[in-house]
This record gives structure tokens, sequence and C-alpha cells, in this order.
């Protein structure tokens, strides 16, 4: 006599595996009503999660990260830099003497880069012919319907200074 099996009238493969395996592929209503109110409220729980983070944290803070000096770019100049992280890409323009303007180098129609048309005094994106205007970021030509997202400036002891994002309008 085997001590660890069970006395049953019943093969042992019949207490291990059900034989209604039928009737275990349906879902009643009650486990299907189950599933759906404990999703749901996951789903709740999650988006609830979320805007409490959004709430709390508010606006976004900007690293004040120091761009150039004054007096290092010339009118009618460029300079390239990355705010407000290192995957960030922007261009820093002097268009006038004492003028500095700065954008997301990104284009807003499919994210290739712009660069600075010295000869036609704007921002043009070589993919689909874009161009935005320097003194705003606003989109002049091409497909691009949204401005450039602008780097706030601030000019302190001889130096530029990025000290924030600003997205354009209608963005």
């Amino acid at each position: 006599m085997k001590w660890f099996h069970k006395p049953s009238s019943a093969p042992l493969w019949q207490d291990e595996f059900s034989v209604f395996t039928a009737d275990e592929r349906y879902v009643t209503r009650r486990q299907f009503t189950k599933f759906l109110t404990l999703t749901s409220l996951a789903m709740f729980v999650g988006n609830l999660w979320i805007a409490v983070r959004a709430w709390i944290s508010g606006r976004p803070s900007f690293p004040r990260r120091a761009v150039a000096r004054l007096d290092e770019i010339p009118a009618g100049g460029v300079k390239l830099f990355a705010y407000p992280t290192a995957g960030d890409g922007c261009i820093l323009v002097r268009p006038a003497p004492s003028t500095w303007v700065a954008y997301s180098q990104k284009c807003t129609h499919l994210s290739c880069a712009v660069y600075y048309s010295r000869e036609n005094g704007r921002l043009e994106c070589p993919c689909h012919k874009g161009v935005f205007a320097i003194a705003n970021g606003a989109p002049v030509a091409g497909p691009p319907r949204r401005p450039l997202a602008r780097v706030l400036l601030e000019q302190r002891g001889g130096l530029l200074y990025a000290v924030g994002m600003q997205e354009g309008e209608g963005a």
C-alpha cells in the first residue's frame, strides 16, 4: 500500500485534473462583472495618481544656464546650445547688435533641425521648406502651423543665461 496515494475510487489523474474542463472555459456574469469593476477601479486610481502628481508638481522648473558671453556672437551670428537638457537642441541668434533671440531647434512640423538664414533674416527648416520669423518664431511659410518654442534669456554680468522655455502661441 502506498501511503501518499489518496484512497479514492477515481484514478489519480482525475483527482489532479478536472473532468469538467469544458465548463471551466466559460466565464460567468459574476466573474466578468468583478473583472470589469476591478479594472475600472484600477484605471480610475491610476488617472487620479497622474492628476495629483501633475497638480503637486505645478509648472516645470527650468535650470538657469549660461549660454554665451554678450560679446561672443557678432551681429548676424549664431550659436547652438542645449537647453533644458543635453538632448534638447536650441539656436541662439543675434540679428542686431543689441538683440538676442533663442528658440528650440526642433521644427514644429516634423522635428527637423532649423537653421538661421542670414541672407533672408529668418529661421528655415530644410526638410519641408518651413520658414519661421526671427522676431517671434511664428511660422511664415511651409507646412509648420505652430511657432517654435522660445528660450527665455536673461542678461547678467556680461553673460546671457537661459532661464526657461515658452511654448509658442497656439501650441
